[in-house]
């Protein structure tokens, strides 16, 4: 009966439950839940839908290219779950990890309570779509607390809080999006925390299918206020994770799985700008750069090479290269690579109609197709072409083929995978999936995924792959970096851009950057183009990247008058390589993010504040209005203080913060940072009053894959009345170090 659905027991275990009901149609529905560690698992599924497999959550680091199924428990650490005799309200009560989880069987209604009181429950009546009672797709409805804040959904617009808004489960190519809000952008993620008077809760939805989330939007006269999401999947799966925010954040990203650990030069100055391989002298203007670079003395360790590359004419052909614009690609790789840069071609999912591969990918049967077989065509770049099904094996092992053959061979290591957003709508276009033909709409945002997979696979497996792929799910982190897509160039869009770094941390993306200056719209003004470059060196990917209407791009040298000022923002950038490399490493084994708000450290800071953490030492305090030449600082509270040069501070703090200069900010006392001083690392030791730290450094080539037992050098500092005492054990020769304290103390060091 539609609204009533009553659930009885099906089958129990030590850490699972299965309930079952009976549709009037006579399909089964069965809601199992699955107790893990810090996590429960909820799985709505249909007798009459298939289960599709999933690509995000992978515990145990074993994703295979196919996927795993949804219920699988490898890499969880199960729970064996309390049954309490006294249910309250419920028709049966759990304990699991401090939450008492009530379980109505009517509607299969959830509930979560804490000591505190209510985390949220599902909505009045009926939260899930059993019976299509509320439309198409599934659903998943709960409570909404007025004043509670909510974090997540990836590389969404507006506030960091996203509270009262809603936005499309989604992907696009919104190339010069408004970062205030424009929704949807590139990345697909299902997953938000919420947190409220009583705690904090997460949940994940492990689906690609679009959709949509309502975080306190909606309001109905039956139901109140209300969060919610609703998929075009039929079944429904989702974690709900327990925890703090920081803990939620953390327990999210192991969710999904190991993080890739990049190369080291991934972390310099990387260059880009499609006038460069647009322009019929492509290889002199790609030559020209690295002679810019050096004639100015910068340090770039990439190269994004935009697809002009590419071209027949107008349009873009991807695995061509046009001998015309570059007579030797292998000799243009050989170029760089001589001068320790590396490149990053652009590579696109989607053939013209007449690219000399079609007919051969056709016959193969190896694109996105109608129920007859025919490829599916799509509007690309000038003309009409069709995607690649990369869940077709033999489709992912030709993109690895093409890969390995045009671009790794000739010199071409690495990948930068674009326009991947897969603008597949039709419901009547279908994919191989992987031997169960399913709807392309249904799984849109998982080609990315599965095409950058394939471009990894053609690198030199011996050593650290890296890929940058633009739009992606969650699980993309296993295998690639990420940036935040084609912004747009203006002083609103820069602080937005802010905003929407900080929640892509939020959401487990963890190793990203933004296009600097602004990808679209006119050059830059003078105090964008340095502000934008004074906050951008505080992110993991550091790269100045734009399509200007006037031809000019946003390079170290745009504005000559401001090279020296440019260079010296650089020369901060590379000093902080070691510092970032090793804050990088810490993400990586710990599964914490590497920059992010304020208040993942300190409860009750304010979620949009302007200055955020750059790794666990370092303050970043940037400028986002125009025409401001001071910024204002509440330093957060630490037991240490905070060190500015070499005075030690705590409180409000009002500084000068002229636009052409160097940025703000802050050490915190107590930490160590190594910074790169002169080709050597420098470990700068920030003294606290009294007591000990403790530092832990990797000291590896950058690019090796790691043993299991990495190089790592270890510090012990000790502060002490009359000096400060560094303990070093590990190092390969004696490290230099050197002393910054407030209390006038002499170093010593010792080498054990």
């Amino acid at each position: 009966m539609r609204f009533r659905h009553g659930f009885t027991l099906k089958e129990k275990g030590e850490a699972f439950r299965v309930y079952t009901t009976t549709l009037d149609n006579g399909t089964a529905v069965d809601a199992r839940l699955d107790f893990f560690e810090n996590m429960l698992r909820v799985a709505l599924v249909r007798s009459d839908v298939p289960l599709l497999p999933t690509f995000t959550v992978c515990p145990d680091g074993n994703c295979p290219q196919e996927g795993r199924n949804k219920l699988d428990t490898a890499g969880f650490r199960t729970v064996a779950v309390k049954e309490l005799a006294d249910s309250g309200d419920a028709d049966v009560c759990f304990e699991h990890c401090g939450v008492k989880i009530g379980l109505e069987l009517m509607n299969f209604r959830l509930s979560f309570n804490n000591d505190k009181g209510l985390l949220f429950r599902d909505r009045d009546y009926i939260s899930y779509n059993l019976e299509h009672e509320l439309g198409s797709g599934s659903t998943h409805y709960i409570t909404y607390e007025n004043g509670e804040k909510v974090f997540g959904l990836g590389d969404k617009s507006g506030n960091v809080n996203k509270s009262g808004m809603s936005f499309k489960l989604d992907t696009g190519d919104a190339m010069g999006f408004d970062a205030r809000s424009s929704d949807p952008l590139y990345k697909y993620l299902p997953f938000y925390i919420c947190e409220n008077k009583n705690g904090a809760y997460g949940l994940y939805y492990d689906t690609y299918s679009g959709g949509e989330a309502d975080l306190g939007r909606a309001l109905n006269n039956y139901y109140g206020y209300f969060k919610g999401v609703r998929f075009s999947e039929e079944n429904l799966v989702y974690y709900v994770i327990f925890g703090s925010v920081p803990q939620i954040v953390n327990r999210f990203s192991r969710l999904m799985g190991p993080i890739l650990f990049p190369p080291k030069w991934t972390l310099r100055y990387c260059g880009s700008t499609m006038a460069y391989t647009y322009a019929p002298d492509a290889d002199a203007k790609l030559r020209g750069f690295i002679e810019l670079c050096e004639k100015y003395g910068f340090k770039p360790g990439g190269f994004y090479m935009s697809s002009g590359y590419t071209q027949i004419g107008e349009k873009r052909y991807v695995f061509h290269w046009n001998t015309d614009k570059i007579p030797s690609p292998e000799g243009l790789a050989a170029y760089f690579k001589e001068h320790g840069v590396e490149f990053l071609p652009n590579i696109k999912p989607a053939f013209l109609t007449d690219h000399p591969l079609y007919d051969e990918i056709s016959k193969h049967g190896w694109f996105l197709h109608y129920k007859d077989g025919t490829p599916a065509l799509f509007p690309f770049w000038g003309g009409f072409g069709s995607y690649l099904d990369f869940t077709d094996p033999g489709a992912f092992e030709f993109w690895r083929d093409c890969v390995k053959r045009e671009l790794v061979d000739k010199g071409y290591r690495y990948s930068w995978n674009d326009n991947n957003e897969y603008d597949v709508r039709s419901e009547e276009v279908y994919a191989h999936g992987f031997g169960s033909e399913v709807k392309a709409c249904d799984i849109r945002p998982l080609f990315p995924y599965l095409m950058t997979l394939a471009s990894v696979g053609a690198q030199d497996q011996t050593e650290r792959t890296v890929a940058v792929s633009r739009s992606g799910i969650g699980g993309l982190q296993r295998i690639a970096t990420t940036w935040t897509g084609d912004n747009r160039t203006s002083f609103e869009d820069f602080r937005y851009n802010h905003k929407m770094a900080m929640t892509m941390s939020l959401s487990g993306f963890y190793n990203f950057g933004q296009d600097i200056g602004g990808f679209a719209g006119p050059a830059p003004s003078k105090e964008l183009f340095m502000r934008w470059i004074q906050y951008g060196l505080f992110t993991p990917r550091f790269t100045l990247h734009s399509w200007n209407p006037d031809q000019s791009s946003n390079m170290p040298w745009l504005y000559k008058d401001l090279i020296p000022n440019v260079k010296a923002l650089f020369d901060l950038r590379n000093s902080f390589i070691p510092y970032l490399y090793n804050e990088m490493y810490r993400s990586v084994t710990t599964h914490d993010p590497i920059i992010y708000p304020l208040f993942l450290k300190h409860e009750g800071a304010d979620p949009e504040s302007d200055a955020f953490y750059f790794g666990d030492s370092v303050l970043a305090c940037p400028v986002f209005d125009e025409g401001s030449t001071e910024v204002t600082v509440d330093l957060p509270k630490v037991d240490t203080g905070w060190y500015l040069g070499q005075e030690l501070m705590n409180g409000t703090v009002t500084l000068p913060a002229p636009w052409d200069g160097l940025p703000v900010w802050f050490a915190k006392a107590g930490t160590l940072i190594p910074f790169e001083e002169e080709d050597r690392v420098n470990f700068r030791i920030y003294a606290k009053k009294e007591g000990s730290f403790t530092y832990e450094y990797l000291d590896d080539d950058g690019i090796s894959l790691l043993p299991k037992e990495p190089p790592i050098i270890r510090f012990r500092v000790e502060c002490l009345e009359n000096k400060v005492v560094v303990r070093i054990t590990g190092a390969k020769e004696k490290p230099k170090a050197s002393l910054t304290d407030a209390f006038g103390r002499d170093l010593e060091i010792i080498t054990e």
